[in-house]
């Protein structure tokens, strides 16, 4: 027995060299840096081992960029959105204020991220991503800001929960070409789009507020990219007041539908994205329309050209229901100015030429271009826009592929698409 316990006790030492104690949390390196060690924290961030825990503790920090890139199990903490702050303003070139890239396992909790002149966040070919407690802003919201200042892209299994953004030149949330993803409990001021999810499948966005922005929020697909979008569900969510002028960057204004192309007053925008279920949202005073339900077809007409695997253009089963609806008596001055926002105008427009009485274009627009386009067919209603809502003023076809037709004329009727 005497002999046995020296090679016990060896054995447990070598066990111990092979197994590093970790912190509570589970990370096996624990880092704390505070202001005036920003070097280090660059440093710090380029040279990241797997298990891997950053904290910043209160005050400013003033950084060119930082990059985190293939690793796992990382978590990047501050004292809390307001009190850790990275301010990326001084940078000398253009690019993301923080990017991480090849993560799994990645987490970033509590801190502002504020004035880069790309991105201020962007995750990149990333799983098990978290973005939580984080405020992302630009001091001012004009064309000089950067796209998107939450921005996960290419990545599997993300959660944006607990964040704030504002002054984005494209989308404050942007969940792009991404499976998984959940938004939720977040907030969106002053952007071009509150929040985009964008060739994005399997998506919930819940319990978030997104106002005084151009666009509340957007589900879109767009072709040339490398994977198709669909299972998206919106509800609970709070978009009111998206009604500012549209500020993005002009290489948005592009023929496959930038952001650039959402007009003032749009409380939500389905742009050729499928199986999209929007339900129990509040959409007050978006006062160009409530709802917009339109395919690649309204603004490129060679859409069709662009079909593949990855790319169809027209928006199928769409259901919208039990959602409370309402616009303000007018248009929001900024859409006069908007090349869409002129569209919308005009449509509303042709209603009251058609009945003097009325007052406003309706809540809900459907562009009215179907497969029947492609297939040659007749159906009613071939793609299944499904709507359960008994709001007056509800539904406008505006069948858009005549809207050029001396005897145009859009149809009021959703008998065709109420849901059976």
């Amino acid at each position: 027995m005497k002999q046995l316990l020296p090679c016990l006790l060896l054995l447990s030492l070598v066990a111990c060299i092979q197994q590093p104690a970790t912190d509570k949390d589970g990370y096996k390196t624990h880092q704390t840096f505070g202001p005036g060690e920003e070097a280090k924290i660059a440093a710090a961030f380029l040279s990241l081992t797997d298990s891997s825990r950053i904290t910043l503790k209160a005050g400013d920090y003033k950084f060119d960029n930082l990059s985190i890139a293939q690793v796992k199990h990382i978590l990047i903490e501050g004292a809390g959105a307001g009190k850790t702050v990275l301010d990326f303003s001084g940078q000398s070139q253009g690019g993301e204020g923080i990017r991480v890239t090849d993560t799994k396992g990645f987490t970033i909790d509590g801190m502002t991220l504020k004035d880069s002149k790309g991105d201020l966040i962007k995750i990149n070919k990333s799983e098990q991503v978290v973005i939580t407690n984080l405020h992302a802003i630009w001091s001012k919201a004009d064309s000089t800001s950067g796209g998107y200042a939450i921005y996960p892209v290419l990545c599997k299994n993300v959660l944006v929960e607990n964040c704030y953004a504002e002054g984005a030149s494209d989308a404050g949330i942007y969940v792009g070409q991404t499976d998984s993803a959940v938004v939720r409990k977040c907030k969106a001021f002053k952007n071009v789009a509150g929040c985009e999810i964008e060739n994005t499948s399997n998506a919930e966005v819940y319990d978030n507020e997104f106002w005084g922005n151009t666009a509340g929020f957007l589900v879109f697909d767009l072709p040339d990219l490398s994977k198709r979008g669909g299972n998206v569900k919106a509800y609970n969510n709070y978009l009111h007041d998206n009604n500012e002028r549209n500020f993005a960057k002009a290489g948005s204004f592009g023929s496959t539908w930038g952001v650039g192309n959402a007009a003032p007053g749009s409380g939500i925008v389905i742009l050729a994205a499928s199986n999209v279920e929007l339900y129990k949202n509040r959409i007050i005073n978006n006062n160009s329309n409530a709802i917009s339900v339109v395919s690649g077809f309204f603004i490129d007409e060679n859409a069709g050209s662009k079909i593949n695997d990855n790319y169809f253009p027209i928006p199928r089963n769409i259901h919208i229901h039990d959602n409370e609806m309402k616009m303000d008596t007018a248009f929001p001055a900024a859409v006069y100015e908007h090349h869409t926002g002129k569209i919308l105008v005009g449509i509303e427009q042709q209603l009251k030429a058609m009945d003097p009485s009325r007052k406003r274009i309706p809540l809900i627009a459907y562009d009215g271009i179907t497969t029947n386009l492609l297939t040659k067919g007749t159906a009613i209603n071939p793609d299944s826009l499904c709507i359960q809502q008994n709001d007056p003023n509800l539904f406008i076809n505006i069948d858009a592929l005549h809207m050029k037709d001396k005897g145009w004329k859009p149809s009021l009727d959703v008998t065709p698409y109420t849901c059976k």
